[in-house]
């Protein structure tokens, strides 16, 4: 391992540290002149645009507090040292020890060329520190490092300022109070208490006391409804008593009333019975006279009845005589109609016989009609096989002269089909005429379409290129942020689980205090429970609950009779 470092006057300090012999410390201080720096001609080549040089390497003075001489160990564990110069007169040495032997080596006081930098320890380490260039995971580490150190520092600070709140509490609550608190603090205590007895009653010992006290008393005062009732069973007996004999009293005089009322009663029951006689007898002799009156008006009815009997009968002999009229009209009828019958099959035989005369002449004219049209017939035949004959004649002539007609129309097309082909022949070399004229355009036409296209391409893929270079670039960024972002994450969680642990630990710090507590509120309560049990007896032998039933209710709710 080398370094360098550059000073002021122009000259260069090299530290060699050999690793390949273990226990060698090899160091060498070579300087030269500033003119023959200065005639050389340097060339520096930019590495990083963000590069910059300590000044403290060109010789500036510094107040430095510390005076400690460089050290720089190498890898077999030998150190290398370089003291400031010393102000007394014993000159400082380093002894090198290696496998052959011990030498011990002067330090010069003073510097010989009167060029050389002297620096102290922190100084060096400073500028070797701040010449490492550190990747991105090494910053992010360091920056962690240094948040967690905050957090630590944080949590301290938290944990102070509870340790301080708790002794300020305790300062309070030793306190000596005013009035006013003392009175809210009295105030406070009452509803406290008020609030525990609410409470209290509502334990199930305590309501079960409550239910054993409940029913001592529903028993003692049922005690006193039987008593009370048997008093008021006594004087009921007693006023039935007097009342059975006022009941009696007044059961004479009713019965002395009612007699009188039964002779009153059959005294009218006999003057109603002589009115209901004389009643039926009016009664019988105007019934009397109203069968007369219904038997005269019968006698009436029966006359007025044989009257439209007579009526009904005189009515019926004059129908009997319409339907014998009728049945003779029936009768002269029915012979007009045999009549009319045999008329019309005379009529009907009379057309039967024209019609078959008829048929017979219509046949006789069919004969007639058919032997007609064969004569016809065998006529037209004849006059067909003539016209037949002269048609033969005349289509050999035709003949003829359609022959003549036809060579002359092969000629003429014949004619005409070499006047179409020289045409076509022309026709087809203009064509190919402009065949090849279009041909030779649409090459041109597509040379420079594909030169286009290929500009085109190349331009598209320029674009797809670059649209690519940014989305790799983007996604790199991304990346990088996400990385930093689960960085933070997991230095969250890991602060999240320091908190949770602690926690956890406070919870079972808690558990284990509350554990006290709740066995010492069972034996507040135990306690309570147990003057309030007290407390209740007491009453109930001060409201002159009966000794028995206070005896049961403590041995109900396990209290000790005093």
């Amino acid at each position: 391992m080398s370094g360098c470092l550059w000073c002021s006057c122009g000259s260069w300090l090299w530290y060699y540290m050999c690793g390949a012999v273990p226990g060698s410390v090899v160091g060498s201080l070579s300087s030269g002149s500033t003119g023959s720096n200065r005639s050389k001609a340097w060339k520096y080549r930019t590495k990083a645009v963000n590069s910059q040089v300590d000044e403290s390497l060109f010789g500036v003075k510094k107040p430095t507090k510390d005076d400690s001489p460089i050290v720089q160990k190498n890898e077999g564990g030998r150190r290398k040292t370089v003291s400031a110069p010393s102000m007394g007169h014993k000159p400082e040495t380093i002894r090198i020890i290696t496998s052959d032997l011990i030498r011990d080596l002067v330090v010069p006081s003073e510097d010989p060329s009167g060029k050389s930098l002297i620096m102290t320890s922190s100084e060096y380490h400073r500028i070797k520190t701040g010449a490492i260039v550190r990747t991105k995971e090494e910053r992010e580490r360091a920056m962690e490092a240094l948040r967690a150190e905050k957090e630590s520092v944080i949590e301290a600070v938290n944990e102070r300022k509870n340790f301080m709140k708790i002794k300020e509490m305790t300062r309070k609550k030793n306190e000596k109070l005013n009035d006013l608190e003392e009175e809210a603090q009295e105030r406070a205590q009452y509803l406290l208490g008020k609030a525990n007895a609410m409470r209290m009653e509502q334990e199930d010992e305590v309501k079960k006391l409550n239910e054993v006290i409940l029913n001592a008393k529903c028993h003692a005062i049922r005690d006193a409804q039987i008593l009370e009732k048997r008093i008021i069973t006594k004087e009921m007996s007693e006023e039935e008593k007097r009342l059975y004999q006022m009941m009696e009293v007044e059961r004479n005089r009713a019965i002395k009333m009612q007699e009188e009322i039964e002779a009153k009663k059959k005294h009218e029951r006999i003057r109603g019975k002589q009115l209901i006689i004389q009643q039926m007898e009016d009664n019988f002799e105007s019934r009397i006279l109203l069968e007369e009156q219904r038997a005269q008006e019968g006698q009436q009815m029966l006359q007025y009845l044989e009257k439209l009997q007579m009526e009904d009968y005189k009515e019926m002999e004059k129908k009997h005589q319409e339907q014998l009229e009728i049945q003779k009209e029936i009768k002269r009828i029915n012979a007009e109609n045999e009549k009319k019958k045999l008329e019309k099959k005379e009529q009907e035989k009379l057309l039967d016989l024209r019609v078959l005369d008829y048929t017979q002449q219509k046949i006789a004219r069919e004969a007639e009609y058919e032997a007609e049209q064969e004569r016809l017939k065998k006529e037209k035949e004849k006059e067909v096989a003539r016209l037949r004959a002269l048609q033969e004649r005349a289509r050999d002539y035709k003949a003829e002269q359609d022959e003549l007609r036809a060579k002359r129309n092969q000629e003429a097309m014949e004619r005409a089909w070499r006047q179409k082909e020289k045409e076509r022949a022309l026709k087809e070399a203009e064509t190919n005429t402009m065949l090849k004229k279009s041909r030779l355009e649409q090459v041109a036409q597509k040379e420079h379409f594909l030169a286009v296209q290929a500009q085109r391409d190349r331009a598209e893929f320029d674009r797809v290129l670059r649209v690519q270079q940014e989305q790799t670039e983007k996604e790199r960024k991304e990346l990088e942020e996400k990385m930093s972002e689960l960085h933070r994450h997991a230095a969250e969680l890991r602060r999240q689980v320091r908190e949770n642990e602690q926690k956890q630990l406070m919870t079972r710090i808690e558990l284990f205090e509350g554990a006290k507590k709740l066995q010492e509120e069972a034996r507040q309560r135990r306690a309570r429970l147990d003057d309030l049990k007290k407390k209740k007896l007491d009453e109930l032998k001060i409201a002159g609950l009966p000794d028995k039933y206070c005896s049961l209710v403590a041995r109900k709710a396990e209290v000790p009779v005093v």
